[in-house]
């Protein structure tokens, strides 16, 4: 059974934490009458103990942002769409994202919507030892047709994801020499068009990249009926 990614950088983590706690909070000194350690200052032994729990904590939040992901090892089902048309330009949205027991549900403006996925792809030594790529649904939106239109019209965009732990976009882009096996992009944006009562089925390939199938025969016929 293949360790999860974020485990090996937590694992080590908590070892480096547990090593630098001893090292700054240890009394370090000889024994006295009693048989217990004096205390002494020993400030480079301390010193040398903060550096290795900050190191621990860094990688601790690194591993917590990995958390998030999910593996990607084939083409992956990653959410299903529902569409309800409320108004001219104007549907409800469903989205029913994998893993999570409710659908979430988003006002969307245009002619079409769009998901977006963050995949984490991986360098040498990872890409060797075979570790597959994770992704991490990013946000949906509406689109329109005319970009003229899209300029001028309301948009509407929601995030999918949203957490605590810092984004590893951010610190590969602050600190490229701390994370060189981890390479992290925007996989592609899928879009498809918007009417009532359509519904599909959105995939990740092994690569990252996003793709939409109709969900059921309804919505296939929708989109040939539109030139898709």
């Amino acid at each position: 059974m293949a360790v999860a990614p974020f485990l090996w950088i937590l694992g080590p983590a908590v070892v480096a934490l547990l090593i630098g706690a001893g090292l700054f909070f240890g009394r370090g000194g000889p024994h006295d009458a009693t048989g217990r350690k004096q205390f002494r200052l020993r400030p480079v032994r301390r010193l040398v103990g903060l550096l290795i729990v900050a190191l621990a904590v860094v990688s601790g939040l690194l591993g917590g942002s990995l958390y998030q992901f999910h593996r990607l090892t084939s083409d992956q089902p990653v959410a299903t769409v529902r569409l309800e048309q409320q108004g001219e330009r104007q549907f409800m949205a469903t989205a029913q994202l994998e893993g999570e027991a409710k659908p979430r549900q988003y006002q969307l403006r245009g002619d079409q919507w769009q998901i977006d996925a963050r995949v984490v792809r991986w360098e040498l030594p990872a890409l060797l030892a075979g570790v597959p790529p994770l992704y991490r649904m990013d946000r949906l939106s509406g689109r329109y047709d005319d970009p003229v239109a899209e300029q001028a019209q309301p948009r509407t965009v929601y995030p999918l994801g949203g957490t605590a732990a810092p984004d590893l976009g951010t610190l590969k882009h602050r600190f490229p020499n701390w994370l060189p096996f981890v390479d992290v992009q925007f996989g592609s944006g899928a879009y498809m068009p918007m009417f009532d009562g359509a519904r599909y089925r959105v995939f990740l390939d092994p690569r990252g990249a996003l793709f939409v199938r109709p969900d059921d025969t309804a919505t296939a016929d929708g989109l040939k009926q539109r030139g898709w």
